[in-house]
């Protein structure tokens, strides 16, 4: 059965964005662009809310871009080709290699996990995690903490108030003092 995995950046507070809505506390960093392309490569589809959806709308033509370098170009490719999912209650139409959600994210999860297919069924945004984890869907939470303390914002982890108990199946600590933490869910 294919896992579902919850990515992101956060800040040792635990915020995937500031107060202010900003991420630029998540300087660009080679090796970490290189793991977390690693990790896109791995997954079979992707699931987003509508505000991630369109913050990585530019992805779809990035290969258009002639200032970017070879990584960055290599992502684009594995992020144009990845079939995407989008939830949204505002978009009537999506571009690329997505599709809209035709029902909730329980419905499409298990829809994903019954079809043949390689890959993780990978969540990308706060919210739409915060929902799929309430459900106790998501198999595996994949952190890469930040040394900084931003002082709030949108969370990594969902305010569920329930307990979920995990089990640290990987780290890594990277050059530049970011530390990837990787959990699974214990059941």
């Amino acid at each position: 059965m294919r896992n579902v995995t919850y990515s992101m950046n956060v800040s040792l507070d635990g915020y995937i964005v500031g107060p202010d809505g900003g991420f630029d506390w998540t300087p660009p960093d080679e090796e970490v662009y290189r793991f977390v392309t690693d990790e896109v490569r791995e997954a079979g589809v992707y699931l987003l809310g509508r505000r991630l959806y369109e913050t990585m709308l530019y992805w779809e033509t990035a290969d258009q871009d002639p200032s970017l370098d070879a990584t960055r170009l290599e992502f684009a490719a594995i992020w144009k080709r990845l079939p995407k999912v989008v939830f949204s209650t505002t978009l009537s139409a999506v571009q690329g290699n997505a599709r809209l959600a035709s029902g909730g994210p329980a419905e499409e999860i298990e829809r994903l996990r019954a079809e043949p297919g390689d890959g993780d069924i990978a969540i990308g945004g706060a919210t739409l995690a915060a929902e799929v984890a309430a459900l106790g869907l998501i198999d595996e939470y994949r952190a890469r903490v930040h040394p900084v303390l931003v002082g709030g914002g949108i969370p990594f982890f969902p305010q569920h108030e329930r307990r979920v108990d995990l089990e640290l199946v990987e780290t890594r600590t990277f050059k530049s003092r970011i530390v990837y933490l990787g959990y699974r869910v214990t059941r």
